[in-house]
């Protein structure tokens, strides 16, 4: 008997069972554990659909990145004075937002059971060019090779979403650290526990960006790992957030977006146009691209959740 068909019945409903139970939680940090266990769900659905490198950048993001973001904006709303969710908005307003979710729930599904038998894909020629860059993963060729302006763009936007949160702070804080995103005192079990994950995380984050030329993996990838360590760390209070006018963290956050710009400008010289890689240099020149976008969502994705600068940080 096969079980996996009973495997992925029961994984459908818990993760539906987890999502009806996280819009109906009434407190901010109920519905925040909530949203955090069902992107961990997901990345399990998305590994059962074949889809690995899905799955990595769901659970570093949606499990990790967003639910430390989500935990950090929860309670700084109720260390100041905010009402949770459920007393801020009404009923009428609840059951607009419910029918418009409905109603997208509803938008998917007949998209995904209305698909052309066979669907329509484009895998065919992206193997038929992978030879070319070198890759063995096709995944990092489509996002760093056939859709290179794109990739760059999002990395753009994150420096942007950056700069956003940043410019929300007073005049008399520009310049400086944010606020501190853990306790003021350090806790003795998260202490060690951020000692003890932090190390292998680290390396786990590296490994994943290394292989993910060949194998499922990336520079985003392992840039959310990276970024979610020095989140624990901050949380821990064994390291503070950097000031925003400190040169080392204005260079991190552009280089990504940077050293991928200036090598589209450099296809126009070797190449056949920009962002054209020369034969038989495409691979390390990818890899170059990887290593610096690497570092720019290892920096960006803390300090976004560490928020804009404070006025009584980092004088």
């Amino acid at each position: 008997m096969n079980l996996l068909p009973i495997i992925d019945v029961g994984l459908a409903l818990l993760v539906l069972g987890i999502a009806t139970w996280t819009i109906a939680a009434r407190e901010v940090f109920g519905a925040v554990v909530g949203y955090v266990v069902y992107g961990l769900l997901l990345s399990l659905v998305w590994v059962r659909l074949y889809a690995p490198d899905v799955a990595l950048t769901e659970a570093a993001v949606g499990g990790g990145v967003t639910g430390v973001l989500l935990l950090t904006a929860g309670a700084r709303l109720r260390s100041g004075g905010g009402k949770e969710a459920g007393e801020a908005t009404g009923l009428p307003l609840r059951v607009v937002a419910a029918v418009l979710s409905l109603l997208v729930a509803l938008g998917l599904a007949a998209v995904v059971l209305f698909l052309p038998e066979p669907p329509a894909t484009l895998a065919p020629e992206a193997r038929a060019g992978l030879a070319a860059t070198g890759l063995g993963n096709p995944i990092t060729a489509v996002l760093i090779s056939y859709r290179s302006f794109d990739t760059m763009l999002e990395k753009i936007v994150l420096v942007l979403a950056l700069t956003g949160v940043w410019s929300v702070a007073a005049d008399g804080a520009w310049g400086r650290a944010p606020a501190p995103i853990g306790r003021m005192a350090p806790d003795g079990a998260l202490t060690l526990l951020t000692q003890t994950l932090a190390p292998l995380g680290i390396v786990v984050g590296l490994h994943i960006f290394w292989v993910g030329a060949d194998a499922p993996g990336g520079a985003f990838q392992g840039g959310a790992l990276l970024a979610a360590m020095w989140m624990i760390v901050m949380m821990a209070r064994l390291a503070e957030a950097p000031r925003i006018d400190a040169r080392w963290l204005r260079l991190a956050l552009i280089a990504g977006p940077a050293v991928f710009f200036l090598a589209g400008l450099a296809g126009v010289a070797w190449g056949d146009g920009f962002f054209s890689y020369p034969p038989g240099f495409a691979k390390p020149i990818i890899l170059f691209i990887e290593a610096f976008m690497l570092l720019t969502i290892a920096v960006t994705l803390p300090m976004l959740v560490a928020g804009p600068p404070s006025k009584g940080a980092g004088r």
